[in-house]
């Protein structure tokens, strides 16, 4: 005789074997709000700006912007933006970090950015400025994105700081 009681929770065989209890396994669709596609994480990166990203050419400035700074002042390695630059750019980018135009004051100084200034002479170029605050010391950093390639992605041409 086999007793059936319908109103207590029936726990999954391997649930004493993980520390976690169990839990339904999410399906594709339910981290994405109704009527929107999950954004790829190159999104701002490829395309035209704001196409998927919600962002405009300012937007993708401004994130360019942070990071050329961090890499001129030394907090982050000129590597990790060299497939972002096309070849001269990462050239000129490179001999701005062996002069050391954005050095620190002291190991305390933290860079500050103003707002980013920018321009669009054409739909596939950025120019864009913006003013760097170094403790006491104040520096211009310029910059000129470009999309190239069969992809479009967005790529550093031309790199100049002061």
């Amino acid at each position: 005789m086999t007793v059936r009681c319908s109103t207590l929770p029936i726990a999954h065989p391997t649930a004493h074997l993980t520390a976690r209890p169990y839990r339904r396994a999410r399906t594709a669709g339910a981290c994405a709000p109704a009527g929107r596609r999950p954004r790829h994480p190159r999104a701002a990166c490829t395309g035209t700006p704001g196409a998927d990203s919600g962002a405009g050419p300012g937007a993708l400035a401004a994130r360019f912007a942070r990071q050329l700074v961090e890499v001129l002042t030394g907090a982050r390695p000129s590597g990790q933006l060299m497939r972002h630059t096309s070849l001269d750019g990462y050239g000129q980018l490179a001999s701005l970090v062996r002069a050391g135009a954005l050095r620190r004051g002291g190991p305390a100084d933290r860079p500050r950015l103003g707002p980013v200034h920018e321009r669009s002479p054409s739909p596939d170029a950025v120019e864009a400025c913006v003013r760097v605050d170094l403790g006491r010391r104040h520096h211009m950093v310029a910059f000129r994105l470009e999309q190239r390639g069969p992809a479009g992605q967005w790529q550093c041409t031309a790199v100049e700081a002061r």
